[in-house]
């Protein structure tokens, strides 16, 4: 019985506080996770305010796209003929 008590006695003063401050680190990032996630979705919410834009900068996209091409053809054609 008395090696019971000092079981008992050296879990309260050796293993409790090692504990305690581990779950201490745990829950301290936790919190800085937490943090950090609210901040994510605050960002999110900010930039779909200013996607309300897109679909008419996507309208517009496709002459560029079509005049990038063109360019990047008479390009190829022109390297073709200097390697050639």
């Amino acid at each position: 019985m008395v090696l019971w008590w000092i079981g008992n006695a050296l879990l309260l003063v050796a293993v409790l506080p090692v504990v305690i401050a581990l779950l201490n680190r745990v829950l301290a990032a936790l919190e800085r996770i937490r943090a950090a996630a609210d901040n994510i979705l605050t960002g999110g919410v900010a930039l779909v305010g200013e996607l309300d834009g897109v679909p008419e900068a996507l309208a517009t996209t496709d002459a560029t796209i079509s005049a990038v091409s063109i360019g990047a053809v008479r390009y190829a054609g022109s390297v073709a003929r200097l390697l050639g």
